[in-house]
């Protein structure tokens, strides 16, 4: 009975903050950083992913899944740190793509889904939809970081990444751990705070 109560709670509590932050959840401001030198642009490349809440998510998201349904956990975490540094390099370079606000909401309802549902598919699979939502990630990135010291900004942004990833990795053990419907419910939080991005 308590742990239906604490579920009831958690749901009501992810639905709330769902309904309040997405305006605040895209981490697109369109401003590159002011940086001065290599360790300016390596500390803003850093923070950049943990400034959106839907770029988190969906990088958290993808560590959850792959520690709960994929036997070679790296292989999409790699996959979508990868695709995000070429996404940031077309940005970077000035190229855009089309619907990158929509495919970002996208990727992290989908992950979520993933999550929820513990889906498991092929190797391959996982690693091309990972990258696929990767490239808009990065594109949404890079243009933000331009700059001279961009090089700096990028490894800042993909180590950022690869920590995110990680951090998915253990919380998927954890929640695996606690009980089989922790990661659905978790995976259904942020399922639905995709979708509410995609509704604003």
């Amino acid at each position: 009975m308590t742990r239906l109560i604490s579920r009831q709670a958690a749901t009501r509590t992810a639905l709330l903050v769902l309904a309040v932050v997405p305006s605040l959840a895209l981490a697109h401001t369109g401003a590159a950083p002011h940086v001065h030198n290599a360790g300016e642009a390596l500390a803003a490349g850093f923070t950049h992913p943990f400034t959106g809440l839907d770029h988190m998510a969906a990088m958290v998201a993808l560590g959850i899944w792959s520690a709960l349904a994929t036997k070679r956990i790296w292989v999409a975490p790699l996959a979508f740190a990868s695709a995000l540094l070429i996404g940031a390099v077309i940005g970077l370079a000035g190229f855009a793509l089309p619907a990158i606000e929509p495919m970002i909401a996208a990727s992290v309802l989908v992950l979520g889904l993933l999550v929820a549902t513990n889906a498991r598919l092929p190797l391959a699979a996982g690693a091309l939809l990972a990258a696929g939502f990767a490239v808009f990630h990065g594109v949404a990135h890079g243009a933000e970081l331009a700059g001279p010291q961009a090089a700096w900004s990028l490894i800042g942004m993909v180590s950022a990444t690869a920590l995110l990833h990680v951090a998915g990795l253990a919380a998927g053990k954890l929640l695996q751990q606690r009980s089989m419907w922790a990661p659905r419910v978790a995976g259904a939080a942020v399922a639905l705070f995709g979708a509410s991005l995609l509704i604003a």
